[in-house]
């Protein structure tokens, strides 16, 4: 049997994520999942791949906010409503090759974020009327949509891929290095990037693309750092697809509604 092992979602894109229990399935990915997101004063996203110390920020929900603390600044801490005010300025930031309609959070919390980095940045969020497309060679419709993910709402990884995974490496490694949203148990290893039609409870999903994997595998998410070169070095012996290492499976929803952990899986169509 397939079943749901754990749901994560990533409020800040490139922060920590947060393990939940359930979750609101939305057009554009999960509830509050890479909504926000830190851009330099150009515009332009910043991610771990530049910036491996990103992973130093922890993020939590409580009470209606999230609160931000970092590792290595004790007492520091930042909180984030989750009711964005739609009055604030806006702005045009970039994600990858699309530009998108943004709202800038308030100045002081962007200070707090660029005095713990060393340089300047801005936190910004998606708003609801904010619409940005898949990459239309994979939609499954004209409307399908996502957040500041790198390109789609959803990834889902077999707990069994993973144990695959570590038993090729000299060091074990965590899911958190591969920053999926879903993770199940049961199966075959690597069986999720062949499916193209999945259920979970009551809810449709369309697997569309297996997830082509970069250099943030690489970065250790307790230090912050670059750890070398794993895990790409070994998926790229045995999981290499036209020159791109994969892991995974990039996934678009077809209805809205609740996920819980322990839902059954049943796939559809490979």
């Amino acid at each position: 049997m397939l079943q749901l092992l754990e749901i994560w979602v990533y409020p800040i894109k490139s922060l920590s994520g947060i393990s939940l229990k359930q979750s609101q399935v939305t057009s554009r990915g999960l509830e509050l999942d890479r909504r926000w997101m830190l851009v330099d004063d150009s515009g332009i996203f910043i991610t771990q791949r530049e910036y491996p110390q990103l992973a130093l920020f922890q993020v939590q929900i409580i009470d209606g906010f999230l609160l931000v603390t970092h590792s290595n600044f004790i007492g520091e801490r930042v909180k984030i409503s989750l009711s964005q005010k739609n009055d604030n300025s806006r702005v045009k930031v970039v994600v990858w090759e699309d530009e998108v309609e943004a709202i800038l959070v308030d100045e002081g919390i962007s200070n707090w974020f660029s005095k713990i980095l060393g340089f300047s940045v801005r936190l910004v969020y998606m708003p609801e009327e904010s619409h940005r497309k898949v990459d239309s060679k994979y939609a499954v419709s004209v409307g399908d949509i996502t957040s500041f993910s790198d390109g789609f709402p959803f990834l889902i990884i077999g707990q069994t891929s993973l144990n695959d995974l570590n038993s090729r490496l000299d060091n074990p490694i965590s899911i958190k290095r591969f920053r999926p949203n879903f993770v199940f148990t049961g199966g075959k290893a690597y069986e999720e990037e062949s499916w193209k039609e999945f259920h979970i409870g009551s809810l449709i999903f369309y697997g569309v693309k297996p997830s082509g994997r970069c250099v943030i595998t690489t970065v250790n998410p307790e230090l912050g750092q670059f750890a070398g070169k794993e895990p790409l070095l070994t998926l790229s012996k045995y999981k290499k697809v036209e020159k791109k290492v994969i892991f995974g499976q990039n996934v678009i929803a077809k209805n809205q509604g609740i996920l819980e952990i322990g839902q059954e899986i049943f796939v559809v169509r490979k």
